[in-house]
C-alpha cells in the first residue's frame, strides 16, 4: 500500500521536531491511503484557484531500504520548505507530495497511479532507493510513466537511462572504482564481494561481477544467508584483504562484529547507502577500516550547497547531518533550479522538455553534467572510519 504524505502548508516554517523520525516526516500531514483515496486513485479535475505546483516524490519504506528512505526525505523535505519561504518557483507555492511504498511492485504501482492521477503535479523528484527508482526507470522506458523522473537515487550503473529519467548522482561503477583507486598501492590483484541479504546477492551480483571484471580483478563472493556475524568469524588468511560490501548499515555493522578476531588487516569498501556515523554509533568496525563512498560533497564541505544544507537542516529539523539527507537535499535543489528556467506555463510536458535540454548547471558548486549515456555525473568523494573509530573526510 502507499501512503501521500503531503509537507506542511506552503510558506510555514517549520518547528524543530521532538517526535520520532517518522513522526518527523509526517508531522502536520494527514496521511491517507493511495489506493481508497478518490482524490488520487482516479484522475480529476485542478482544484480551484489554487496556484500551488506539486512535485512528487516516491519513497520506499520497507525495512531494507527505510534507513536510506528516511535521511534522504529529511534533505529533499528541508529543501523544498527553504524553497518555499524564499518564494517557491517563480513566486508559486511547492506542495511537496511525500508517497511512501512498502518496497512492492504492488505498492509501487499504486503509488505511481496517484502521482500520475494529480492533475497539479509536474515532476516526480528524488524517488529513493536504488530497486525502487530502478523500477521507475523501468516504467518509463515501456511508456508506463510519462513524467520527467529527477535526481533519483539511482545506483544501479548497468540500466539504460531513459529520455525521461534525469540521474545526477554517480552509479555504483564510478563509486567503486573511484574507491579502488586508492587501494591500488596495495597491488590488489583480486577483490571479495560481501552480499548484505539474498535481495542484494540477486540485485546487484551480476553488475558487481562486470564491474570487477573491467577493472581486470578476481572476485571472491561471499552470500551470507542472514549469517553475517558468523560470516565474518569464518573467513580465513586466503580471503581477499579488500571486501566490498553491498548492503545496509545494520548488515554491515553485523559483518565487522564478526571480523574482530580476524588475525589478518582487511579494509572494507562501503557504497553510498552506508552511514558512517551510525555505524560509529554502533560500535561497529572497531578493529576493521571501513571506507564508505559518497556520490556528493563532504558534508564538512565549504561549498554553497553544503553551507546552505548545514544551515537549512539546523533551522528546520533536529536531525545530523549525513550524505544521504545531503543527496535529497541537493535533489531538490537541482529540481528546483531547472523548474525555475521554465518559459511560460509550467505544466508536465513543459517540465519534461526543460530537463531534457540535459543542460550543464552548477548548483551551489555542485556540477551536473550529462554524458552520452544522459548520466551525470562521475563526481564522488569518500570517507573512512579508521580502526579505531575515528571519521576521517
Amino acid at each position: 500500500m502507499a501512503f501521500i504524505a503531503p509537507l506542511e502548508s506552503p510558506g510555514m516554517p517549520s518547528q524543530k521536531p521532538v517526535l520520532s523520525r517518522r513522526q518527523l516526516l509526517q508531522r502536520a500531514s494527514m496521511v491517507v491511503a493511495g489506493a481508497a483515496s478518490v482524490g488520487w486513485a482516479q484522475p480529476g479535475k485542478p482544484s480551484g484557484k489554487s496556484t500551488s505546483i506539486v512535485v512528487a516524490q516516491v519513497v520506499d519504506f520497507s525495512q531494507a531500504q527505510q534507513d536510506v528512505s528516511k535521511d534522504f526525505l529529511i534533505g529533499s523535505r528541508a529543501a523544498w520548505q527553504d524553497i518555499n519561504l524564499r518564494g517557491g518557483i517563480n513566486g508559486r507555492q511547492v506542495q511537496h507530495l511525500a508517497v511512501e511504498t512498502d518496497g512492492t511492485a504492488a505498492s509501487l504501482s499504486v503509488a505511481l497511479g496517484s502521482v500520475k492521477a494529480n492533475p497539479a503535479c509536474v515532476v516526480l523528484s528524488g524517488s529513493v532507493g536504488d530497486q525502487l527508482a530502478s523500477q521507475i526507470v523501468d516504467i518509463s522506458r515501456q511508456n508506463g510513466f510519462n513524467m520527467a523522473h529527477v535526481a533519483p537515487w539511482l545506483q544501479n550503473s548497468s540500466l539504460d537511462v531513459d529520455d525521461k529519467t534525469f540521474p545526477i548522482f554517480a552509479a555504483r561503477q564510478e563509486q567503486i572504482t573511484y574507491a579502488l583507486k586508492t587501494l591500488a598501492v596495495m597491488g590488489m590483484s583480486e577483490l571479495g564481494a560481501v552480499y548484505g541479504s539474498t535481495r542484494d546477492h540477486t540485485a546487484y551480483h551480476a553488475e558487481v561481477e562486470r564491474i570487477a571484471s573491467n577493472m581486470q580483478l578476481k572476485l571472491v563472493s561471499f552470500q551470507a544467508g542472514g549469517e553475517l556475524r558468523a560470516l565474518g568469524q569464518k573467513l580465513t588468511p586466503r580471503t581477499p584483504a579488500v571486501l566490498l560490501f553491498v548492503g545496509g548499515t545494520p548488515e554491515l555493522a553485523q559483518f565487522t562484529q564478526g571480523l574482530e578476531k580476524q588475525a589478518r588487516q582487511r579494509y572494507i569498501v562501503a557504497l553510498a547507502d552506508v552511514n558512517l556515523t551510525t555505524m560509529a554509533q554502533m560500535g561497529a568496525a572497531r578493529n576493521t577500516p571501513v571506507i564508505a563512498t559518497q556520490p556528493v560533497p563532504l558534508i564538512n564541505a565549504n561549498l554553497p550547497i553544503v553551507r546552505s544544507y548545514r544551515e537549512t537542516l539546523g533551522r528546520l529539523f533536529d536531525e545530523p547531518p549525513t550524505p544521504l539527507s545531503l543527496a535529497g537535499f541537493i535533489a531538490a535543489r537541482y529540481t528546483h533550479e531547472v523548474l525555475s528556467g521554465v518559459d511560460g506555463t509550467l505544466t508536465r510536458q513543459s517540465a519534461l522538455t526543460a530537463f531534457q535540454k540535459r543542460a550543464n548547471l552548477d548548483v551551489g558548486g555542485f556540477r551536473v553534467s550529462f554524458n552520452a549515456q544522459r548520466r551525470s555525473n562521475t563526481y564522488v568523494t569518500q570517507s573512512m572510519m579508521s580502526a579505531d573509530g575515528r571519521l576521517i573526510g
